[in-house]
């Protein structure tokens, strides 16, 4: 089992940045992909950025340029920084860890980006 816990939102003017952190439970070497997702008022949640246990990264075509997924195994820890942010960027971003064939989600941290 794993529990992931995100940090780092807030309230931010468009073309700031903002750096979330996602701290899991166990060491991040054993879980094979770790995620970051996000939901908008009225939207599905969708793939924002994604890393794999060997740092092999995958990122949205929305977010590509302007967020960069990272991870820091000694603090099994994964990070999302959030730069040139745009209002469209405004949802809660949720973590997600792939742990023996199971997916296993945090509870979301928001992020507002004002214009």
């Amino acid at each position: 089992q794993v529990q992931l816990v995100e940090s780092g939102g807030g309230l931010v003017q468009a073309g700031g940045s903002l750096r979330l952190s996602c701290a899991a439970s166990r060491s991040i070497r054993a879980i094979n992909n770790m995620s970051w997702y996000r939901q908008a008022p009225g939207k599905q949640r969708e793939l924002v950025a994604a890393i794999s246990n060997i740092g092999t990264t995958n990122d949205a075509d929305s977010v590509k340029g302007r967020f960069i997924i990272s991870r820091e195994n000694a603090k099994n820890t994964v990070y999302l920084q959030m730069n040139s942010l745009k209002p469209e960027d405004t949802a809660v971003y949720y973590c997600k860890g792939d742990y023996n064939a199971r997916d296993y989600w945090g509870q979301g941290t928001q992020v507002t980006v004002s214009s």
